[in-house]
């Protein structure tokens, strides 16, 4: 058994034991510190990981984001974690340091190594379901449930549009056609499933066109579905994947010293209905290396969305 405790970096003397070659100063400064059975190492500062039973872990102070990583980790073996802002302190110090098994820490050593190598970039963090929220649009005819800590962004070209406030590249969006120029009475309109879905896509590919040397970008429709929900309404479901791969130097003259590289990895997840002579459009944008772990939270997005009639 190990105890672990994250602390604030700070210069101290070179310890005999070193177990990784690296330091963990990525973690905004903040490093990891691993003791073992009686060694104690308590400076001022402390992210503190305690807990009253080896299932519930209380983490007190330190950086948001390193105690939001930290937390994640361990809920993903098990744990209930609880989350204190410094007010609770002198509670939190009366509880027992938490033993975390051999297999945990060494869990969370080879993750902070693998961070502190490829960087923060190139990792996306989703946090965990807390609920979900309800938007009305009364006036264009639509609603939906989107997750509570979800933010709204304004200006960004859809009707309305939410983003995960930390992962900035998963979103929501919804938009419709104009009455005066379409007038749609059902969405079958769109023909069935998969003809609708090679629609979107071609949208897709639209919007995502880029005028940059060496961009490519490559699509494929995952799936394509119909229901009928509670409404009475039918909708279509469409899930696309997209990628974007560009050269790392588009202005190089030799071909082995454009090296192509993968930009983005991004599904899609599209919800169709007709309602007021409009056709309208949930659109989910989520990281594919997200995806598997929000999937549940999306769906229940997805199956919340319903197209309303307009009062005239």
């Amino acid at each position: 058994m190990a105890k672990m405790t994250a602390v604030q970096h700070q210069h101290r003397p070179p310890s005999s034991l070193s177990l990784l070659p690296s330091s963990f100063s990525d973690f905004n400064g903040t490093r990891l510190c691993i003791q073992y059975k009686r060694k104690v190492w308590q400076p001022k500062g402390a992210l503190r990981v305690t807990a009253s039973s080896i299932k519930e872990i209380l983490i007190m102070g330190g950086n948001r984001f390193i105690t939001v990583f930290l937390s994640r980790l361990l809920v993903k073996v098990g744990h209930q974690v609880t989350l204190f802002t410094g007010v609770e302190a002198p509670i939190i110090q009366q509880l027992p340091a938490f033993a975390v098994p051999r297999r945990s820490v060494m869990a969370l050593i080879l993750s902070s190594c693998i961070l502190s190598r490829v960087g923060w970039g190139d990792i996306a963090f989703a946090q965990q379901s807390v609920g979900f929220r309800e938007y009305i649009d009364t006036f264009d005819g639509y609603s939906f449930n989107y997750p509570q800590n979800w933010v709204q962004v304004r200006g960004a070209g859809a009707d309305i549009f939410f983003r995960d406030p930390y992962v900035l590249d998963e979103n929501l969006s919804v938009e419709f056609s104009s009455p005066s120029s379409s007038s749609y009475k059902s969405v079958e309109d769109l023909g069935p499933p998969e003809e609708a879905g090679k629609k979107v896509l071609k949208q897709y590919l639209t919007e995502f066109m880029s005028t940059r040397l060496g961009v490519r970008r490559e699509s494929n429709i995952i799936s394509t579905s119909s229901r009928i929900a509670d409404d009475g309404k039918m909708y279509y479901q469409v899930e696309v994947n997209m990628k974007s791969y560009a050269n790392n130097n588009e202005l190089a003259v030799m071909p082995q010293d454009r090296v192509v590289r993968l930009e983005w990895d991004r599904r899609y997840l599209s919800v169709l209905g007709v309602e007021n002579n409009r056709l309208y459009e949930l659109r989910l944008q989520t990281p594919e290396n997200v995806f598997l772990e929000e999937e549940n939270d999306l769906r229940q997005v997805m199956d919340s969305f319903r197209v309303n009639t307009v009062a005239t």
